[in-house]
């Protein structure tokens, strides 16, 4: 088992430069992969001179080479069972399943067995694996390349899931993920792999699991996001403080664990809530965050919980309605103020 501390020490905010989302990843991957010899990686296409569809990888197996950066056949079942059991044998795999919906493909392996087994084994036997997956709609990559299924992955007890919205996070999650005991799945969504560059740190960099952000703080309504959508929901924010209604935004950054604390805490001093996320609605993440802020602020709600979320349907190919199918600033707003008509508390301006 490696030796590297699981307790990193983030990088200073002084110690930064511009990235791309996958050049932060990226950056992620080159920084365990020096650090501790036992992360490796393995997936379709990952190698060099491809370096992953959407480069992620690229120049690593040139760096440390084929046995430490496999590109593997096309075969998820086939990656994640060898990452499974490389892990349970003390090493720390980053497997990369190319698109969030093929892992169908080896779901049984993730949930039913990496999930499982430090439970089974009465806390004898961890899995420090990690899970990378494109997801999300906006590229035009049909139907069966373009759903958000994280709240397939929160129902599986055992599992910890993280969405970064922002360079940054994209690669201080990912670290965290790399050195924790347990598996972890990274969703990016592929939209943010080339959205234009931000800071971010050098070095080696960790933004701890459960430790939700709060990109712009309010007093008049909490919006709920995480990934792409932070963006979606800042805009909005941006478009309601013109009529003096101040929006509070909070980034979850990790769907499990979940930074409760911070969700309450904020719901609890606005007294009001919306809950935007991609994923299509029904049984979406965004229930589970409507039921718990329900459940523990049932007296200090002005109005119910609202959710902005994609339609009920596969995503759609044709670039107008797969922009139909995504939730949008103009929803979040007016949600927003269906919520705000609706309360029993009065909001300023």
């Amino acid at each position: 088992m490696s030796d590297v501390t699981e307790q990193a020490v983030p990088a200073t905010a002084a110690e930064t430069q511009p990235m791309l989302g996958f050049q932060a990843l990226g950056s992620a991957l080159d920084d365990a992969l020096e650090r501790d010899p036992a992360v490796f990686l393995l997936g379709e296409d990952i190698a060099d001179p491809g370096g992953g569809v959407f480069k992620v990888s690229a120049g690593l197996s040139t760096k440390y080479g084929a046995h430490r950066v496999r590109a593997t056949p096309i075969s998820e079942q086939a990656i994640m069972g060898a990452a499974i059991g490389a892990a349970v044998a003390g090493m720390r795999p980053v497997a990369e399943i190319m698109l969030m919906d093929f892992l169908a493909v080896c779901m049984d392996q993730l949930s039913n067995h990496a999930a499982k087994l430090r439970y089974m084994s009465g806390g004898q036997t961890s899995v420090p694996l990690t899970v990378r997956c494109a997801a999300g709609a906006g590229m035009q990559f049909g139907a069966q390349h373009s759903e958000m299924l994280e709240a397939w992955l929160t129902h599986v007890p055992g599992l910890k899931v993280v969405v970064p919205s922002n360079p940054a996070d994209a690669k201080g999650l990912l670290t965290a993920a790399i050195f924790d005991p347990d598996p972890v799945v990274v969703i990016e969504q592929s939209l943010l792999y080339f959205a234009p560059p931000q800071p971010v740190p050098v070095g080696h960099h960790v933004v701890p699991l459960g430790v939700a952000a709060t990109p712009r703080p309010g007093r008049d309504i909490t919006l709920i996001s995480y990934g792409r959508q932070v963006h979606d929901a800042l805009a909005a924010a941006q478009v309601l403080a013109a009529d003096g209604i101040e929006a509070e935004v909070i980034d979850l950054r990790s769907l499990v664990p979940l930074d409760e604390r911070a969700v309450l805490e904020s719901v609890a001093r606005t007294r009001h809530a919306v809950v935007v996320h991609e994923a299509v609605r029904r049984t979406g993440f965004g229930a589970e965050l409507a039921a718990l802020i329900s459940e523990q602020l049932f007296d200090e709600l002005g109005a119910p919980v609202a959710r902005v979320t994609g339609a009920n349907t596969p995503v759609p190919y044709a670039k107008p309605l797969e922009d139909a199918f995504l939730p949008n600033p103009d929803a979040i707003v007016a949600a927003v103020r269906a919520t705000l008509a609706r309360s029993r508390v009065r909001v300023a301006g």
